[in-house]
């Protein structure tokens, strides 16, 4: 088993923990939640395997701690995101523009495939609290609009918002997903401006930065 240098006992244990949580996390993206076994953890971790005993009872309580772990990280940077936003409008876009930041970066991929798994009803439960939670800052920048039936209005932006997520997994360029997806929550909502979408726009601040293009 690798060492882990840290200068406290307690930071090696939080050390190993969050290197347990982060094995998981891989191994949830890339297969599935059945596939997140103390077994498969400690070996993606490089621990060894009675030390995952030490931290989690099981692989429940280890799925729970990916789906805290997972929104904590989404949260906090979409509360960054959101912190000069003041009116609805400004809302619905720096949301949005996050949201799919956050997916090109892959933060979403534990999340959408613990949505998909058979889980523990708890842990299930906490899934879709915490889902909600997230999405609570677009469903009121919305219903402060006030459009007709604001829960039903949501709710049809978040399935074009994930539709538009799908599109960046696939690879589209994340700003230009995120203005075309604005250009038809705005024609929808009456608040879109005059102007065309337009694909030159100034980058996220959650972007990577821009490869530069050479020509031959």
């Amino acid at each position: 088993m690798p060492k882990i240098s840290a200068a406290t006992v307690p930071e090696h244990r939080a050390q190993q923990r969050a290197a347990l949580i982060r094995a998981a996390v891989d191994i949830l993206a890339e297969q599935s939640a059945a596939a997140v076994t103390p077994a498969a953890v400690t070996a993606r971790a490089g621990l060894s395997r009675p030390s995952f005993y030490q931290y989690f009872p099981s692989s429940g309580p280890l799925l729970a701690a990916v789906v805290e772990d997972t929104f904590t990280t989404a949260n906090a940077a979409m509360t960054q995101a959101l912190t000069e936003a003041s009116d609805p409008r400004a809302r619905i876009d720096a949301f949005v523009r996050a949201e799919l930041h956050l997916s090109a970066q892959g933060l979403h991929r534990p999340a959408a495939a613990l949505m998909r798994a058979d889980l523990p009803t708890e842990c299930r439960d906490r899934v879709h609290e915490l889902h909600h939670l997230h999405y609570t800052p677009l469903i009121t920048a919305v219903a402060d609009l006030g459009p007709t039936d604001p829960r039903l209005t949501a709710q049809l932006i978040g399935g074009l918002l994930q539709a538009a997520m799908t599109a960046v997994d696939q690879g589209t360029d994340p700003d230009h997903v995120a203005t075309l997806t604005l250009h038809l929550i705005h024609q929808g909502l009456g608040t879109a401006p005059r102007t065309q979408p337009c694909d030159d726009v100034a980058p996220h601040p959650l972007a990577p930065p821009a490869r530069r293009r050479t020509i031959a």
